[in-house]
């Protein structure tokens, strides 16, 4: 400060801490990464998953046709295999660009470890030292128990990677609270109580730099051939979508430490219900088809019509309509692609429900669940079977919202 003669008679000093906006511009720069890949993927998953469900829907049928010793066996196998790591590979571009369809549970976070745990040491191997220290008085959650276990294996294996010989993993599980302070640093999250779920090892550990990006889609630290990039990508996207955080602290030489926080909920926990591994039962029910895709109605056909069902195919709602105008008796369930020309399967549901008040209804999509969101399925009342399925599934599925289960 000058005073009227131009002499320095002092300092003014201003400052403002802007930390709060750095840490959102660099979450917005990294959402930006996020929807440009989200959007790609969003954007082929349907034409992909109905090709998936062709090719591993016949390559079933084939294995299921053929001998033990059919010289062919090997290589429909592979066919198999292949479809299935495609399949998965577009469930982790859905997953971290937050576009798959979640099947959210209330639950125990202990008991999620505790089943996977045993899968887990098979994945570490014998030279790293696995402890879980669960809190047993831990809140209940909302998550999909699925997408969760392969969260811990996801992790599970970067750690393992991580670190040499004489390696500690541990698990940990117990009830926090996150502050005013706490969220004041972290603009996204909301204060409240959470359940900490957290992974720590004992490895190389990361420097600040490999740390900035271990979110980033396709980045890896692995050679060719051993990793994807997309593993810590999905973890974020699907704990992002379950409304959860992820807190990272890592030093080189100190380890790895991932934190991540779910909800406490009060809701009563979800029973728990294991799918019946063993040969669906036939039926005799009379069922709807729709599916514009040619070659995925003409695989579901084939395979309800195997397990001894009555199916009234079409291409598109507006043929349905005119197919069941010649048919007098009702029909006990349809099966209805979601997104379909001219008439969408809820529409297409509403407007058979005067003539069939008793049909029940099986949606199917190969979108991502935005495209679902958009015509109000996601309800816990609401039957879906995603894409890619296989015929098991399928007949499986089908029976399942025949017996009202």
């Amino acid at each position: 400060m000058l005073d009227e003669g131009g002499r320095f008679t002092g300092l003014l000093c201003l400052a403002q801490d802007i930390t709060g906006r750095l840490v959102l511009e660099e979450q917005f720069r990294q959402a930006q990464k996020m929807e440009a890949v989200g959007q790609l993927a969003g954007g082929v998953a349907h034409d992909f998953n109905n090709l998936l469900t062709i090719i591993s829907g016949y390559s079933e049928l084939l294995l299921d046709m053929m001998g033990t010793g059919n010289s062919m066996r090997e290589s429909v196998t592979a066919i198999s295999e292949a479809s299935e790591r495609a399949a998965s590979l577009t469930r982790q571009l859905l997953a971290f660009s937050r576009k798959t369809v979640l099947s959210p549970k209330v639950l125990d976070l202990n008991d999620v470890v505790r089943e996977t745990e045993k899968l887990l040491r098979r994945l570490i191997g014998e030279d790293v030292l696995l402890t879980s220290v669960l809190d047993a008085k831990i809140s209940k959650v909302k998550v999909d128990p699925g997408q969760l276990g392969q969260i811990l294996m996801n992790l599970a294996v970067n750690a393992r990677d991580a670190m040499t010989k004489n390696g500690k993993l541990t698990i940990e599980t117990r009830n926090v609270e996150l502050d005013r302070e706490y969220s004041r640093l972290r603009p996204e999250v909301q204060q409240g109580q959470y359940v900490m779920l957290s992974m720590s090892d004992n490895g190389i550990g990361m420097t600040a730099e490999v740390k900035a990006r271990i979110f980033e889609p396709f980045f890896t630290t692995k050679g060719p051939g051993e990793g994807t990039g997309l593993g810590l990508a999905v973890v974020l996207g699907v704990v992002k979508q379950s409304n959860g955080h992820v807190d990272v602290y890592s030093e080189p030489g100190l380890g790895t430490t991932f934190r991540i926080y779910f909800p406490a909920v009060e809701e009563k926990e979800s029973s728990s219900k294991v799918m019946d591994a063993s040969t669906p039962q036939r039926g005799t029910e009379k069922i709807l088809l729709v599916e514009d895709e040619d070659g995925v109605r003409g695989l579901a056909v084939l395979a309800l019509q195997t397990y001894g069902y009555k199916v009234l195919a079409a291409s598109n709602g507006k043929e349905m309509m005119r197919l069941v105008e010649q048919h007098q008796s009702g029909f006990d369930l349809m099966v209805t692609d979601v997104v379909m020309p001219s008439m969408s399967g809820p529409d297409l549901a509403k407007a058979l429900r005067p003539r069939f008040p008793l049909m029940k209804v099986l949606y199917c999509s190969g979108y991502t669940d935005d495209a679902v969101v958009r015509h109000g399925l996601l309800q816990e009342n609401v039957a879906f079977l995603q894409k890619p399925y296989t015929p098991l599934a399928l007949v499986k599925r089908v029976r399942q919202v025949l017996d009202g289960k």
